[in-house]
C-alpha cells in the first residue's frame, strides 16, 4: 500500500530531503548486494551474543533473526566484509531431524544482521532453529508456525509487553513469562530508550541522549544483552511494533517535543533509527525502511480464531494538540484535521476489520484509547499524547467498529507503565452509553522501578472514571488466553525490579465472553 508522502515528511519537501540526507537516502537504505565476497570466518568471541529470535508467523514459515557482534556495546566488533550465516530448522529441540536450511550473507551495511523469511513449513506446529556462522553456532530458538487461515482453533496464549528502560529495572518479568508455553509475545513498543545515561541508576546506558547510527546499534545491543530479554525472545515468536522511545521522546511524525528541532535534521535522525529498529528486529523485507519511512503496520491471522492489526499511532500522527502533557481539553483536541493513524492506515484498518472473519478483532497499538481523567481532584486533566488528545479519530474508529458490527473487537496498549482495563464507548461522558470494545493497557517491563498495587489516586481516577475497571501500577505484562467462547486476560505482576529477589504473581483477572461486549473481574 501506498503512503501519502505529505503525511509522513508534513512541510518538507520528500525530494529536497533525499537530496540533502547523505548516508540516509533511499539508495543507501534500499537493500543491495554486499560488495565483497561473503566469506566463512572465526571469531575471538562469540558472535551470537544478542542472541536469536523470531517473528511474523505464517501458516508455513515465520521470520528468523540473529545479529553477528563479537564486540557488541562497541559497533558489533565485526569486520566491514561480508560474512556466509548459514540457518537450519528442525522439528526437534536436538536439532536431529532438519526440515529447512540455507544461507545468508550478513554484510556491514545492516550491522551484519540476519533475517530469514522461511516458508514450505507445515502450519501450526513448533520448530527449532540456529545459525552458524564460522565456527560458531548461535542458542538454538523454539518459534511456532500460524495455522491456515481457515483452521478452526479451539485455543492461543500468548502474553503482551512493552516499556523495557534498561536503567530503571531489571527484566524479571520476562523470566516469568516464559515459565509457561506461549504461542506468540506482542510487543507494543519502548524496546529501547534512547535517553542519555543518569547517574544512579540500577544500570547504565552509554553515553548522552543517542543520534547517530552506531548509537542507536549499541543502545539496541545493550539492552540485548540482557539475559531474560534474549530467553524471552528466543521462547516463541515475537509480533513488534515501536512507539516513540525507539526514536525520540513523545515525537509526532516529523515533529519533535523539542520544537526548535530543524525538520530536516529530524528525519535523518529518524532514518537512522528506524533503519536500526529493523535490524534489530524480526521483520519481513515488506518492513525494510526508506529512508525515514518504515511501513509497520500489518495483519496477522490465527485461523478462524483471531486476526491481529498491529498498528503504528507515532509515524502518521498529526503534533500532540495544547503543548502535549495532561491538559484540561482545549479546542484543538476536536480538530477534523486531526490524525493518528493517518488516512492510508486507517483505511488500510477499516478494510481489514470489514473483511475480516475471525472470532476476535485485536487493535495492537501504543497509546490509551479510554478517554481517561488523570486528575483526581477537582478539573479535568488528559493525556495529549494519547487518543484522549485526539478526539475526532477517536470518536470515528470507535464509531465504525460500533455501525459495522466487527466481531469482539479488543485494544491492546502499552506506553503507560501502568495497568487498566477500559470498557470503549464512543461518548464517554455517558456512562449509560454501549460499551464498544475492551482495551487491556498492560503496564511496563521495567520502566518506572517499582510501582505499587495501589496509589493515593487510585480511588480519584476510578471514581472519574467509571469504565475503568481496574487500575494498578506494578510492573510486569499481560498474559492471554482465548477460545472461540471467551478471553481471558491475566495481569501478572513482579513485585519488585530493583531488588535481587522478587514475587510474581497474578494481581487480576478479566474475562471478555465472545458477543459480549465489556469485560468482567473473573
Amino acid at each position: 500500500m501506498k503512503t501519502n508522502s505529505s503525511q509522513l515528511i508534513g512541510s518538507l519537501d520528500r525530494r529536497s530531503f533525499l537530496q540533502v540526507s547523505g548516508a540516509f537516502s533511499l539508495a543507501s537504505l534500499a537493500a543491495r548486494p554486499a560488495l565483497g565476497i561473503a566469506r566463512s570466518t572465526n571469531f575471538a568471541a562469540d558472535p551470537f551474543s544478542l542472541g536469536v529470535a523470531s517473528g511474523d508467523p505464517s501458516s508455513d514459515g515465520f521470520v528468523l533473526w540473529t545479529r553477528l557482534a563479537p564486540d557488541p556495546l562497541n559497533g558489533g566488533g565485526m569486520q566491514p566484509e561480508p560474512v556466509k550465516v548459514r540457518w537450519e530448522v528442525a522439528t526437534d529441540d536436538s536439532m536431529q531431524t532438519i526440515v529447512q536450511q540455507g544461507e545468508m550473507t550478513a554484510t556491514a551495511d545492516w550491522a551484519h544482521s540476519v533475517h530469514v523469511e522461511v516458508a514450505g513449513l507445515n502450519a501450526n506446529r513448533p520448530y527449532w532453529y540456529r545459525f552458524t556462522a564460522g565456527d560458531a553456532q548461535s542458542p538454538i530458538g523454539r518459534t511456532r508456525t500460524a495455522p491456515t487461515l481457515d483452521a478452526t482453533i479451539d485455543k492461543l496464549r500468548f502474553s503482551f509487553a512493552s516499556c523495557q528502560h534498561y536503567e530503571t529495572g531489571y527484566y524479571y518479568a520476562y523470566r516469568d513469562l516464559i515459565a509457561e508455553e506461549q504461542d506468540l509475545i506482542v510487543h507494543l513498543g519502548d524496546y529501547i530508550y534512547e535517553g542519555a545515561a543518569q547517574k544512579g541508576r540500577l544500570r547504565a546506558h552509554q553515553g548522552g541522549e543517542i543520534n547517530s547510527l552506531d548509537e542507536y546499534r549499541n543502545r539496541y545491543a545493550l539492552y540485548k544483552s540482557d539475559a531474560d530479554l534474549k530467553a524471552a525472545h528466543a521462547h516463541c515468536p515475537w509480533l513488534v511494533t515501536w512507539d516513540d522511545h525507539e526514536f525520540d521522546n513523545n515525537y509526532a511524525n516529523d515533529h519533535s517535543e523539542e520544537k526548535e528541532v530543524d525538520a530536516k535534521a529530524f528525519l535523518e535522525r529518524r532514518a537512522r533509527a528506524y533503519k536500526a529498529f529493523y535490524e534489530h528486529m524480526p521483520l519481513r523485507k515488506s518492513q525494510l525502511p526508506t529512508g525515514p519511512d518504515l511501513l509497520l503496520y500489518r495483519k496477522s491471522t490465527f485461523g478462524d480464531l483471531v486476526d491481529f492489526h498491529v498498528l503504528d499511532t507515532r509515524q502518521y500522527r498529526t503534533p500532540q494538540p495544547c503543548g502535549d502533557g495532561n491538559k484540561p481539553l482545549c479546542d484543538e483536541v476536536f480538530s477534523k484535521q486531526a490524525t493518528m493513524l493517518g488516512s492510508a492506515q486507517e483505511e488500510w484498518l477499516t478494510a481489514g476489520l470489514k473483511k475480516s472473519t475471525a472470532k476476535w478483532n485485536v487493535l495492537a497499538q501504543q497509546v490509551m484509547m479510554g478517554r481517561v481523567d488523570r486528575n483526581p481532584e477537582e478539573g479535568v486533566a488528559m493525556s495529549m499524547d494519547q487518543w484522549a488528545g485526539y478526539d475526532v479519530p477517536r470518536t470515528r474508529l470507535l464509531s465504525w467498529l460500533r455501525d459495522h458490527k466487527v466481531s469482539n473487537p479488543v485494544v491492546l496498549t502499552g506506553d503507560i507503565h501502568s495497568n487498566w482495563v477500559n470498557d470503549l464507548k464512543t461518548n464517554f461522558d455517558d456512562v449509560n452509553e454501549p460499551t464498544v470494545a475492551t482495551e487491556f493497557v498492560g503496564t511496563s517491563i521495567s520502566s518506572g522501578g517499582d510501582g505499587a498495587e495501589t496509589r493515593k489516586d487510585t480511588a480519584g481516577v476510578l471514581r472519574d472514571n467509571p469504565f475503568v475497571k481496574f487500575y494498578n501500577t506494578e510492573r510486569g505484562y499481560v498474559r492471554c488466553t482465548l477460545t472461540p467462547k471467551d478471553w481471558e486476560s491475566d495481569y501478572r505482576v513482579v513485585t519488585s525490579v530493583t531488588k535481587p529477589t522478587y514475587d510474581a504473581l497474578s494481581r487480576a483477572k478479566f474475562v471478555v465472553e465472545a458477543g459480549k461486549l465489556g469485560a468482567e473481574k473473573s
